[in-house]
C-alpha cells in the first residue's frame, strides 16, 4: 500500500483528509498536525523552515522509506518546503493551492500586515470571531454549494483550535515568513501534479507559472470548486493521487 503524508491547510485539522481516505483505499494517509494546530505548545515550530525540518523529522520517525507527497494551501507551500530541502524523501507530490512564494518586499510587508490583522482579531476577539471573518472571505465563496453538514464540520474543526495556536501559526508559517521557492521548482524532477479549483483564479494563474518550472508537472483542473478540493472534491483528488501513485 503507498504511503502518503498529507498536510493540511490553515486553521485545518488532519481529520480534513478523513473524505480522501474513504475515497482512496489503496493509500495510507499519514496526517500529522501542523504547527499551532492542535499540537502540544512545546512543540510548535519558531519559523518556516523550522516547521519543514519538524516535519521531516516527524516522517522519519516512521520510515526511512521514500513516501509520495500531499498539500494543500499552507500544507502545500510546506511541502514545497520539504521537496526544496528532502527531494530524496518524495516519490510524487501532489500540491492543491499552492503558492511557491513573495518575490519582492513590498509583497513580503504587505502580507505580513494582513497576517497581523488576523493575529491581533484573534488575540484581541477570540476565536470564533476570526473563524467567522475567515469563513467570510472570497477565496471560500464555493463552498456555499456544500451541504449544511459539511460546513458544520469544517466550522467544528476550526473551533477545536486556539487564538494562541492560530496566531503563532500566522506569524510562524504565513507567506510573508516563508522562503521564496520559485527557484527551486526546476530541480524537483519528480512527478508533481498542481491542482486548483476550476473558480481558485488566482491559484489558477501560479499553478500555471509553476507548470513551465517544474520538469515533469501537470496542472489538474477541479470543476465547478474553489479553492479547498480536499473539501470540495475528494473523488477527484484520490483519481490524482492513483495517478501519481502509477507515475512515481
Amino acid at each position: 500500500m503507498a504511503t502518503w503524508l498529507c498536510l493540511h491547510g490553515f486553521s485545518g485539522t488532519p481529520e480534513c483528509f478523513r473524505a480522501l481516505q474513504a475515497e482512496n483505499s489503496e493509500a495510507s494517509l499519514w496526517t500529522p498536525g501542523l504547527t499551532g494546530h492542535g499540537t502540544p505548545a512545546a512543540a510548535w515550530a519558531p519559523s518556516f523552515e523550522a516547521e519543514v525540518e519538524r516535519l521531516e523529522r516527524w516522517l522519519s520517525e516512521r520510515t526511512q522509506n521514500r513516501v509520495h507527497l500531499l498539500g494543500y494551501s499552507l500544507g502545500a507551500r510546506l511541502a514545497l518546503g520539504l521537496l526544496a530541502s528532502h527531494r530524496d524523501r518524495f516519490k510524487s507530490a501532489v500540491l492543491v493551492g499552492a503558492n511557491p512564494g513573495l518575490h519582492t518586499p513590498t509583497e513580503r510587508s504587505q502580507r505580513e500586515a494582513s497576517d497581523e490583522r488576523y493575529r491581533q482579531l484573534l488575540e484581541r476577539d477570540g476565536l470564533e470571531a476570526f473563524v467567522d471573518t475567515w469563513e467570510r472571505l472570497p477565496l471560500f465563496a464555493s463552498q456555499r454549494a456544500l451541504t449544511p453538514d459539511a460546513l458544520a464540520e469544517q466550522r467544528r474543526a476550526r473551533l477545536t483550535h486556539t487564538a494562541g495556536g492560530l496566531s503563532h501559526a500566522l506569524a510562524a508559517l504565513g507567506l510573508a515568513q516563508m522562503p521564496d521557492y520559485w527557484s527551486e521548482l526546476p530541480k524537483l524532477d519528480l512527478p508533481v501534479a498542481l491542482v486548483v479549483g476550476e473558480k481558485d483564479e488566482k491559484f489558477r494563474r501560479l499553478a500555471e507559472a509553476m507548470l513551465h518550472l517544474l520538469p515533469s508537472a501537470r496542472l489538474e483542473l477541479a470543476p465547478g470548486v474553489g479553492h479547498n478540493v480536499v473539501l470540495e472534491n475528494p473523488g477527484l483528488l484520490a483519481e490524482v493521487m492513483r495517478a501519481g501513485m502509477r507515475d512515481g
